[in-house]
């Protein structure tokens, strides 16, 4: 038995991230730490491999299971894309329209 066999309580940090999109119109998303902020057309998430936006119209969250670190998205998905480090400049302009 590991530590976390031994602790239940005690979730190990999830390191697996994926992407299952079916016709455009539902998202599974696993490896999710938080979801920052969402509406309609937006969806701000924290994964294990960084910010992911997801784009789209009639955007909802279906499924949310903060447990696990999975989410759900149903609705017309336009664009996902990543905030990486080396694109500071980007991830600060989104965060300055973000809080306006």
């Amino acid at each position: 038995m590991n530590y976390y066999e031994n602790n239940p309580s005690i979730r190990p940090p999830q390191t697996e991230h994926f992407i299952k999109m079916n016709n455009r119109r539902n998202l599974e998303i696993s490896g999710v730490k938080e979801v920052d902020s969402f509406d309609n057309e937006e969806f701000l998430l924290q994964t294990v491999m960084g910010y992911l936006i997801v784009r789209g119209e009639n955007l909802q969250m279906k499924n949310l299971d903060v447990e696990k670190g999975n989410v759900s998205i149903k609705g017309k998905i336009y664009e996902l894309s990543y905030l990486d480090e080396q694109h500071g400049e980007k991830a600060k302009g989104f965060f300055s329209k973000l809080f306006k």
